[in-house]
């Protein structure tokens, strides 16, 4: 689906821009995911609209065929990308699980902002980006996924994601668009 409006009360929710994730090789060059992240925002901010931004701490724990890191992360993997330029208004989830919403305060958050529209970005589209807009559009909120200000570190992943799971929960849009229609529809 296209992407068609932003709710009056619209976050914006990146997902793991940090120094570990971004380091990782990707699909895409993460330099243009936090870039375009950056911009969305700066852009939110001005606008008064929430910004979310997320980073994992930690494995989850239990078995899996592929294994990765259980347990805390070395020493400044969780910190941010600089460029996301953290603000004291800005309000910080630290998962340690796929998805922005298990065991964080993240619904809470949105519920007490008002929030009725999540726009959605990072790192990785099939795996954290994914998994958070899957629980977002089980809650209920209109979901916008900004799909070149994200990529994976699987480029089969990312293509199935973009084309056969974000059309069928949210509309999806590129940074641009989004840009536009913020200033269109929040001036």
């Amino acid at each position: 689906m296209a992407l068609t409006t932003l709710d009056a009360k619209t976050a914006l929710v990146v997902i793991d821009l940090q120094r570990g994730i971004v380091a990782l090789p990707t699909a895409h060059p993460t330099a243009e995911v936090v870039q375009r992240a950056a911009l969305l925002t700066e852009a939110f901010r001005r606008h008064g609209l929430p910004v979310v931004l997320v980073n994992v701490a930690g494995g989850a724990p239990g078995r899996a065929d592929q294994t990765g890191p259980k347990g805390d992360f070395p020493a400044g993997f969780a910190d941010l990308m600089p460029e996301l330029n953290q603000q004291p208004s800005d309000h910080v989830v630290t998962k340690r699980t796929w998805g922005a919403f298990t065991n964080t305060d993240l619904q809470a958050y949105l519920q007490q902002q008002g929030v009725t529209q999540v726009v959605l970005l990072g790192v990785a589209t099939s795996i954290g980006v994914e998994s958070t807009a899957r629980f977002a559009h089980e809650l209920g909120l209109n979901l916008t996924l900004v799909v070149d200000a994200m990529t994976d570190m699987n480029l089969d992943a990312h293509n199935n994601t973009l084309a056969r799971i974000f059309p069928r929960i949210g509309e999806t849009g590129t940074t641009q668009e989004v840009l536009d229609l913020l200033e269109r529809t929040h001036a």
